[in-house]
């Protein structure tokens, strides 16, 4: 027999080639697709940029963060900082249109989003690469 089986590990692992963790995985799908959904924004910041200038801006920050997650995809540990600043600011973007949903300042359909940044910042809180160790 040529190829042997291995009981323990893969086939790979003899060879360098390391195999990421479900959690490494996970967080990679994520980073697509929002990545994809940030980059979505594009459409409505050219539909929104004569009628609302403010909302267009904010979009273009969004798609910007959107192609910076799909290039982070190859190696995430290398952006644990891009990462935590999408958790954190996401999260801080729903407190704040949250608020403004409740105090009717938005429209309450608002909320939607609220709860799809909620998740995305917890998402990728609880993904996050850990820290490298301390050389």
């Amino acid at each position: 027999m040529s190829a042997m089986v291995q009981p323990h590990g893969n086939a790979n692992s003899d060879k360098g080639i390391e195999r990421p963790s479900a959690r490494g995985q996970a967080l990679k799908v994520l980073l697509v697709v929002v990545g994809f959904i940030f980059l979505a924004a594009a459409y409505p910041l050219v539909t929104f940029m004569r009628q609302a200038p403010g909302l267009s801006m904010m979009f273009s920050l969004y798609v910007t963060l959107g192609i910076f997650l799909l290039l982070a995809v190859r190696n995430p540990p290398a952006n644990r900082t891009l990462i935590a600043f999408t958790a954190w600011s996401s999260l801080v973007h729903a407190a704040v249109m949250g608020v403004q949903a409740f105090a009717n300042m938005v429209a309450r359909e608002e909320l939607i989003g609220v709860a799809l940044l909620i998740v995305i910042g917890i998402g990728f809180i609880a993904l996050a690469p850990a820290r490298p160790a301390a050389r």
